[in-house]
């Protein structure tokens, strides 16, 4: 590819704001790296100015959570008429919404843990253990395992005050694992083993609170099933260029809890550890998607 001008859209107003401001900052350096012209732009309100101001051939997002990977972004950019790297608007939307893609998910046949929908508070727990998520929040924001009817109540009401929408899950036991998509290929396997229990917002961003391994216990058979529900996932959700399904396995089947069109794109995140351990360098990674953004 020829080089290009790049604006990279990362910072944005979501609660991921931070995780996405080293993100962008990743990105950027290895675009410059890879010789192209390429502008950091901090997404507010007057994202379509300076986008319009800056004239990108390409635009790549490294946005984290509300107005970057709900789709919202991705529909403006598709109005312009400007190529963007990742999953399309559709892809975005559907995947962000934990009940949207659910419901996709059930419709085709892939495992999922079962789940009730909430819109509002209501007494009683429907699972003897429950994991209780906002339906459009990333980062683990305002997600709680509880098992007990006190603690349910309380912790329903904190991922009410994310959104009124909220997935209460039948909790499942088992390895927690996390499978990067790269163009059409999955990613090697890792293991998630945080070190309280519970992969909550400060396992996932405090160093040394989680594990993260490539030697997964799991055999032949069971590692290539894990990789073909996370396809048939990705693929069903119609996404596209990269993203990661995250999985509970208890031993038996491999059930996809969501997909992210947008994952942390740090040196340290978990996509370019993937990426790294299948031989791709992180400029490797990033030329890829940005090679994604022109392709059909």
């Amino acid at each position: 590819m020829q080089n290009k001008k790049v604006a990279v859209l990362y910072g944005g107003m979501s609660s991921e704001r931070e995780v996405s401001l080293r993100s962008g900052k990743a990105a950027y350096d290895s675009l410059v790296r890879l010789g192209h012209e390429t502008i950091l732009l901090d997404m507010g309100k007057d994202v379509a100015e300076k986008i319009t101001e800056v004239k990108p051939d390409v635009c790549f997002i490294a946005l984290h959570g509300t107005y970057g990977e709900d789709g919202r972004i991705q529909g403006m950019l598709d109005i312009m008429g400007i190529p963007y790297t990742g999953s399309s608007f559709q892809a975005n939307l559907v995947a962000f919404d934990k009940l949207l893609s659910k419901e996709q998910f059930v419709k085709h046949g892939i495992p999922t843990p079962d789940y009730v929908e909430l819109n509002g508070f209501k007494d009683g727990m429907p699972f003897e253990k429950c994991v209780i998520k906002p339906s459009r929040e990333g980062s683990s924001v305002g997600i709680h395992i509880v098992d007990s009817e006190t603690e349910y109540a309380e912790r329903l009401k904190d991922a009410l005050s994310y959104d009124s929408k909220v997935v209460v899950e039948k909790c499942i036991s088992g390895k927690e694992l996390t499978i990067g998509v790269l163009g059409k290929e999955p990613l090697p396997i890792i293991w998630i083993r945080p070190k309280k229990g519970v992969y909550d917002y400060e396992s996932k961003y405090t160093v040394g609170m989680t594990e993260y391994v490539f030697e997964t216990e799991l055999s032949e058979a069971e590692y290539a099933e894990v990789q073909s529900v996370t396809m048939k996932a990705f693929e069903v959700l119609e996404c596209s260029g990269y993203g990661r399904v995250d999985i509970m396995y208890d031993g038996k089947t491999p059930y996809v809890l969501e997909v992210n069109t947008l994952p942390g794109m740090t040196e340290t995140s978990l996509l370019p550890k993937a990426a790294a351990k299948a031989g791709l360098s992180f400029d490797d990674m990033v030329k890829k998607m940005l090679n994604g953004a022109f392709e059909d």
